[in-house]
C-alpha cells in the first residue's frame, strides 16, 4: 500500500459524554411501566461504564438527573432516587475491584441525604484511582453551573482572590463543576433526539456530536465501539482550516 494510503491509528477518545436518554420509550413500547425502562437503564449504565474503560476511554461522564427532572412525577423522581442509592451500593465492591474512581458534577447538596451518603461514601473510598473515572451529572443543568460559577468567581474577586480585568476562560472554568476534568472529546445521545438538552454546553464547545436512534436500556458496547468510530471519521479543527491541520511537506535536503 502505498504511504500516502495508509490511515492513522484510530483515536479512541479519552473523555465521552452521553446523554442516557430513551428509558420511557423504552418501556411504553413494551407495555411496561416508565420505572421498569429506568432499572434496565441501570443495568446499561453498568456494562456501558465497563465497556468505555475496555476500549480505552480514561474518564466517562453520564447525565443521569438533570435539575428539570425535578418536574417529573413525583413517584418516579422518588424511584429514580432509590435506583441510584441501589446502583452506588451494589458497584461499589466493584469500582474498588476494578479500580474506578467516582466523581459527581451538579447541585448533589440537594439530592436525598440517603443519596448523599452514599455517594460521599463511595467518592472518599475511590478517590485515589487514577487510571478511569466514572463522573454522574446529578441534579446537573449546564445554566445553574454558569450561575453557580459566576457568584463563585464574584466571590472570589470580591475577596481579592481574582482580579477581574485578569479574567480569562482558563480562570472562570475553575469555578466550573467540572474544574480539573479534561473537555469531553465526543458526546453522544441515545433515543433519536437532537438536541443537548441543557448538558455541557460550555465544555462541549469543540465535542463531536453523534446522535443514535437506539434507546438507552438496548445501548450495548457494540454502539459506543460505532459512536468512536464516527468520532474517528471527523475532522477535529478547533477553528482551524484543513490545510493547517496538514503536515508540513518534507524537505528534500541536498547533501
Amino acid at each position: 500500500m502505498p504511504p500516502s494510503d495508509v490511515r492513522p491509528e484510530p483515536v479512541v477518545p479519552a473523555h465521552i459524554a452521553i446523554i442516557m436518554d430513551g428509558n420511557g420509550r423504552w418501556a411504553k413500547q413494551r407495555g411496561l411501566p416508565r420505572i421498569e425502562g429506568h432499572r434496565r437503564g441501570v443495568e446499561t449504565v453498568r456494562t456501558t461504564t465497563f465497556a468505555a474503560r475496555d476500549l480505552g476511554v480514561k474518564m466517562l461522564t453520564l447525565y443521569a438527573f438533570s435539575v428539570e427532572n425535578w418536574k417529573r412525577p413525583q413517584d418516579e423522581v422518588g424511584a429514580l432516587m432509590g435506583l441510584l442509592e441501589y446502583y452506588l451500593k451494589k458497584e461499589l465492591e466493584t469500582f474498588i475491584r476494578d479500580r474506578v474512581r467516582l466523581r459527581t458534577i451538579g447541585r448533589t447538596d440537594e439530592l436525598p441525604a440517603g443519596v448523599q451518603k452514599v455517594l460521599r461514601h463511595t467518592i472518599e473510598e475511590t478517590k485515589h484511582f487514577d487510571d478511569y473515572t466514572l463522573v454522574l451529572a446529578l441534579n446537573y443543568g449546564a445554566r445553574t453551573e454558569m450561575v453557580d460559577a459566576a457568584r463563585a468567581y464574584a466571590a472570589a474577586v470580591a475577596a481579592g482572590r481574582e482580579k477581574l480585568n485578569d479574567s480569562s476562560w482558563d480562570t472562570i472554568s475553575r469555578y466550573l463543576y467540572t474544574s480539573g476534568m479534561p473537555d469531553p472529546d465526543l458526546v453522544i445521545r441515545t433515543s433519536g433526539e437532537t438536541r443537548v438538552s441543557n448538558f455541557l454546553l460550555m465544555q462541549a464547545a469543540y465535542a463531536e456530536f453523534v446522535f443514535t436512534p437506539v434507546h438507552w436500556p438496548d445501548f450495548t458496547k457494540a454502539d459506543l465501539a460505532a459512536a468512536i468510530a464516527e468520532y474517528n471519521r471527523r475532522e477535529r479543527r478547533f477553528g482551524l482550516t484543513s490545510e493547517q491541520l496538514k503536515p508540513a511537506p518534507v524537505q528534500n535536503v541536498k547533501k
